[in-house]
Formats: C-alpha cells, structure tokens, sequence
C-alpha cells in the first residue's frame, strides 16, 4: 500500500527539528501586565508588539493599579491606560483574578515595590510565570516572601533591572581581565521614603554591580550624604565591590572592573530591547535567567547598606540581614 503525506502534518516535525522548537510552543503568548505607572509598561508593550522584532507574544490585558502617595505614580497611570488601550487594544480589567483566565504569562510594571507582593501572588498560585520590574519588592522581608511562595507553587519567577542587559555592562561582565580585585559600579540613585534606599533608584547600578562581580557578598558599608552615596561589599576571596550612588552630581551610569591582566571601564544606560530578549526566551522555557537567591542576596546588600547608614557607617553582614528578614515573615 503507497503511503500518503499532508505537508501540514509533518511540518510540526521538520519545525522541531530545524529550531528545536515544538509546535505548541510557536503560538502567540499571551502577557497580562499589572500596574501601568511606569515608562516601563508603554515601552515593553510597544517592542513585543512591533512586527519587526518578530517575538510571538502580545500584551493582551492588564490591570491598573497606581499608588496615591507616590506623585510619579499616581500622575502617570491614566496616560499610559490611554495609550495601551488606544494604540495597542489591551483589554482592562478591574481585578488580578479575573484577569488571570484569559493570561499565559505575567508582567508586574507598578513602579512601587509595595505592592508587588500582592500583585504577584495570584498569578504564582495559579502557576503563571512571572516577570517582576525593578525592583523586586520595597524590603528584603516582602522579596524573600515572593520567592518563598514561588517555590511553594513550583512557579517560575524572576526580577531584575534592565541595566543588567545594557551592553556595557555584559561587556565589562564578560571580558576577561584576569582574576577581579574589584568592581566599581555608580549611578544615580535619588531616594522614596517607602522602600530600601538603594530600591527605589540605585537598584540600577547596584544590579550592575552583581552582573559584574557575581553573588557571593559577605558584608557591607556605607557612607552617606545627602548627595551621594558610597557602598563598600566585602565578597568572598577578598574582593571588593563599591556602589557610588549619586544624587548631587551630574548623573551617569559606569561600571570599572580591576583585574590582575586588565582594567576596564565601560559605560551604561538602558536596556530594554536586551531585557525584551531575555523574558521572551523565559517566556517560552520557564527557566529563569536571574535566580531567586542572586535577588535575595542583592536586596540583602540593600538592607545591609540601611542598617549601616542606621550604625554610622559600621559594617553589617548580609547573613545578619536574612535572618531578620525571615524571622519577621
């Protein structure tokens, strides 16, 4: 008997074996967006759904959700409602539940770290992957508590800065200067009362820091002014890491890496088609590029700069910090 073949039914099999991709995995994904007080949520939307970048996935629903007493919030939400659901036809939706059906993904853009606890937990229970903007939380207690819950539901979950992807930054991450002595990263790093000081803004350059020098910090401290900032982590093998927050000068992003064969210097900005690239391929794998306990350990850092800033400059460990962090859970 001749055997017949339909194009269509072997097509997944040849798609699979040119990409290793399968055929489910080629639909369009579905992204709901929580929180819309940020520049974030209008640039995001516009890169996935740009035709020319050829990402399968779409923002399709989001919830509104700003804070009263932060002006930044508060005053830019409506504008951005306006322009996801004229320019892109986002749906909106009054609640995180009743968003969640109609989702295969999740993106928290809410420019407050208050709230990204409660933002995040439907979507973890109900086992949605989930993105989470800078910064994680507003404290090490509520970051710790996201991660805690994911690992709970099995759900894969990650946060980071875009910074973390800007060119510079991979480039003095991954150029080889020999064994690091230490790592300089600064940037602006204005202050809100609500969260860690170095949450709020720093979070940028500190995560710039980590990219370069990687986990492993044991200690911190830190000098403070009203303008500026300077965090000093002692990591394991002796190598330094210094955070130089800036608010009284001319601000600008730079990370300066000092190693046996080289020293190296490169500037920094954003990173947001880099960032785009990445949660796509989270998107579709569920594999986290940022883990949760790097997260931990740079929200540690941030504390651990608090608690010094409250001692007058003394060193304080990040250990120290965690079991405070975990112990008023």
């Amino acid at each position: 008997m001749k055997l017949r073949f339909s194009a269509f039914a072997v097509l997944p099999a040849v798609i699979f074996a040119l990409t290793g991709v399968r055929a489910q995995e080629l639909k369009t994904i579905r992204v709901g967006m929580i929180g819309l007080d940020t520049s974030h949520a209008p640039a995001f939307t516009k890169i996935l759904h740009d035709p020319a970048n050829g990402y399968e996935a779409r923002v399709v629903a989001a919830v509104a959700q700003s804070s009263p007493d932060i002006e930044s919030s508060h005053s830019r939400v409506d504008g951005y409602v306006e322009t996801l659901t004229k320019e892109y036809g986002v749906k909106m939706y009054g609640t995180i539940e009743a968003m969640l059906p109609e989702v295969d993904v999740i993106m928290i853009e809410s420019v407050d770290g208050r709230p990204h606890l409660a933002q995040a937990t439907p979507g973890i229970k109900a086992g949605k992957p989930t993105f989470i903007d800078k910064p994680a939380a507003a404290t090490l207690e509520d970051t710790i508590a996201i991660f805690d819950l994911a690992k709970e539901h099995s759900t894969p979950v990650w946060s980071c800065s875009n910074l973390r992807y800007n060119k510079g930054v991979v480039k003095a991450a991954t150029t080889d200067v020999g064994e690091i002595a230490a790592v300089l990263s600064y940037g602006p790093a204005s202050l809100e009362e609500h969260h860690l000081d170095l949450a709020w803004y720093g979070i940028h350059p500190t995560e710039a820091l980590f990219t370069v020098i990687g986990t492993g910090c044991q200690s911190v401290t830190r000098t403070h002014t009203e303008g500026t900032d300077v965090v000093t982590g002692l990591w394991e093998g002796g190598k330094v890491g210094t955070l130089l927050g800036l608010r009284a000068s001319k601000t600008a992003y730079g990370v300066k890496v000092f190693g046996s064969k080289a020293v190296i210097e490169e500037s920094a900005g954003a990173g947001y088609p880099e960032l785009m690239a990445e949660m796509m391929k989270f998107f579709r794998t569920g594999e986290v590029p940022v883990s949760a306990e790097e997260t931990i350990e740079i929200f540690a850092f941030m504390a651990a700069a608090d608690e010094s800033k409250r001692r007058g400059g003394a060193p304080v460990t990040l250990a120290e910090m965690i079991e405070k962090a975990r112990a008023a859970k």
